[in-house]
């Protein structure tokens, strides 16, 4: 995941605050696994602290659990405001607005470039790959790479056989 989680504007932070505001930590919990909430629950507790203190904790707290959850380092909370690139901002506002239109266009303009930049490259090598061995070589690293990096987002977005699908009949079962 790109830088976005453990800054000051990112989803933890954002959902550490509306638990704060509305007094209510389980509004967190979610973003942590299971075996963080007490840590989590404890660092909200901390009365001794100044509010602000007592906040920048919590925020800590819980960025650096919901990291550990991911199996991800925590190395502190980045300030708000960080380029997350285009991808981010477009997912977040198709969450919101229901409407996928603008995460499908960057994600789909964005292999389109790729492919034929990496293509080109292939191409340009190929040209040239009779002219010696260390020549072929590149030919055949970067016709490989292509295919690798081909493979590897196509298998990027199928999900694992059955991935998911459990828990979409049980949403749905819940509705």
């Amino acid at each position: 995941m790109p830088p976005h989680c453990d800054t000051m504007d990112g989803p933890v932070v954002k959902a550490a605050r509306q638990a704060l505001e509305a007094g209510n930590v389980n509004l967190i919990l979610p973003y942590v696994p299971k075996e963080g909430e007490a840590e989590v629950i404890q660092a909200r507790k901390d009365d001794a602290l100044t509010k602000e203190v007592a906040d920048l904790y919590f925020f800590e707290t819980v960025v650096r659990i919901h990291r550990a959850g991911e199996g991800a380092p925590y190395t502190g909370l980045k300030p708000a405001g960080l380029d997350v690139g285009p991808v981010i901002p477009e997912a977040e506002k198709a969450i919101e607005t229901g409407n996928p239109e603008g995460l499908v266009k960057v994600l789909i303009d964005t292999v389109h470039e790729e492919v034929h930049k990496r293509l080109h490259h292939v191409m340009h090598l190929k040209r040239h790959a009779e002219a010696s061995v260390d020549e072929a070589r590149a030919y055949v690293g970067a016709m490989l790479g292509l295919q690798v990096w081909s493979h590897s987002l196509y298998m990027a977005a199928k999900p694992e056989p059955h991935a998911g699908e459990h828990e979409h009949h049980e949403h749905a079962h819940a509705a």
